[in-house]
């Protein structure tokens, strides 16, 4: 029978559960938000390619934009968050990105695209707020053993963000593709995104409010470890990290590239033919096999080595993509919507293998594999400038060369330098005093 003391820790454990539900469903809802939005971004890329009559390379500026901020504002942002709190962060996040969306309102007016890409840079200034706020929040709003259970539940929530927004943009902004008049016959409205946007805007103003209102358990930041372990190397001598950050740069880049050219290329007749309105809700189904994936993958990764998993799931997409590259019709239509399926766990997969026996580095490395997401910004670049090049369909060869990084990555660079840390470790253990 359970003593009066075992009783105690029993209750103990389950209120403290019960405690951290509510701030953690609350900063979960943080995840789809971002998911939505950054989705969102695939349908603006055909929409203002027709509005503005842009090339690929310049469609692509609108994910150059987005993502560039990433790699710009992280920094910032950890310092602003230091000083601020986390719950601040929050608030100043969701204000920052609603600004950016209320700019899309004048760009439209006055139609210029560089106002746009300034408006799509705010607004991801005010999404990588919220990440460096909420990733850490919702890792360390518990106990330590379950911080991955909780981060891939947030995860899995971005997902469904992700499979959401395609279907709300195509109702929104692409069932106002034709406008005529001013736009000419044919053209795409950029006007179009005005009440969608604004109607987003709206909702991060309300939910900025409801952040600073509500009563969140203050959580404070991790101590400096690295000033209680004395003097290690440099963070740049971790083979497996800088490889791993290379890893994170090509497979964000890859999935943001794919997504944002699957409009267009199930549009071509010789893949399916369909309009763009169709085609932007065929979409949902590559964010939403990344949804599915990566509760599937979660199960997985319970029985099976991480990097076997990686490994099979890159030799997929690699796969997939060469059916594309050498297919037409809706064989490739869905081989390209089924890379989605397979992209699922590579993130957090890499991220979890890069920051692997980091010790008191462990946070620095984190901030490292952060940072490497700016290739979102750098891919797509280049898979548009293939497909003006060469052809959208051959353009898939980009991300198709990513993967290849990330399945040697899964089979060797995971491991670079694992072994001698190994050994190290073992010998620091063995002249360690006993007791």
């Amino acid at each position: 029978m359970m003593n009066d003391s075992g009783r105690a820790a029993s209750r103990g454990t389950d209120g403290a559960k019960t405690a951290y539900l509510f701030p953690l469903l609350v900063m979960t809802s943080l995840f789809f938000i971002w998911g939505f939005i950054t989705a969102l971004n695939d349908i603006l890329i055909p929409h203002l390619k027709s509005a503005f009559s842009l090339s690929y390379v310049q469609a692509m500026l609108i994910q150059f934009a987005f993502f560039g901020a990433y790699f710009l504002v992280s920094i910032p942002a950890g310092a602003m968050i230091k000083r601020l709190g986390y719950q601040n962060g929050v608030s100043v996040g969701l204000l920052v990105a609603a600004a950016g969306c209320l700019l899309f309102y004048p760009a439209a007016e006055v139609r210029v695209y560089g106002l746009f890409l300034a408006g799509l840079f705010v607004l991801a200034s005010g999404i990588t707020i919220l990440q460096v706020s909420a990733n850490p929040y919702v890792a360390v709003l518990g106990s330590p053993e379950t911080s991955s259970s909780r981060l891939n539940f947030s995860q899995a929530i971005n997902s469904v963000g992700h499979t959401v927004a395609p279907l709300f943009g195509a109702l929104l902004i692409m069932g106002a593709v034709h406008s005529g008049g001013e736009s000419g016959e044919g053209m795409a409205d950029p006007r179009a995104v005005q009440v969608p946007y604004l109607i987003i805007a709206g909702f991060l103003i309300v939910a900025a409010i409801v952040f600073k209102l509500l009563k969140l358990p203050a959580i404070e930041g991790e101590a400096e470890a690295a000033n209680l372990a004395g003097p290690s190397s440099s963070i740049w001598a971790h083979k497996h990290l800088v490889l791993g950050a290379v890893a994170i740069f090509l497979y964000v880049g890859a999935e943001v590239a794919i997504g944002s050219v699957l409009i267009n290329y199930i549009a071509l007749p010789e893949i399916a033919g369909f309009s763009e309105q169709t085609a932007a809700q065929y979409l949902t189904f590559y964010w939403g096999g990344a949804m599915v994936g990566r509760f599937i993958g979660s199960a997985i990764l319970q029985f099976v080595a991480p990097t076997r998993v990686l490994a099979f799931n890159a030799v997929a997409c690699i796969a997939l993509l060469a059916v594309v590259l050498t297919g037409s019709g809706h064989v490739a239509m869905w081989a390209a919507l089924g890379v989605g399926l397979f992209n699922s766990i590579m993130f957090p997969t890499i991220f979890s293998l890069g920051i692997r026996k980091l010790g008191p580095m462990t946070s620095q490395g984190s901030g490292i594999l952060c940072l490497a997401i700016v290739g979102g910004a750098v891919v797509p670049m280049a898979q548009g400038l293939v497909a003006d090049l060469s052809g959208l369909t051959m353009s898939f060869l980009v991300p198709l060369l990513c993967y290849v990084f990330i399945g040697w990555y899964a089979l060797k660079g995971a491991n670079a330098g694992m072994l001698k840390s190994a050994t190290a470790d073992s010998q620091r253990e063995a002249t360690q005093p006993a007791g």
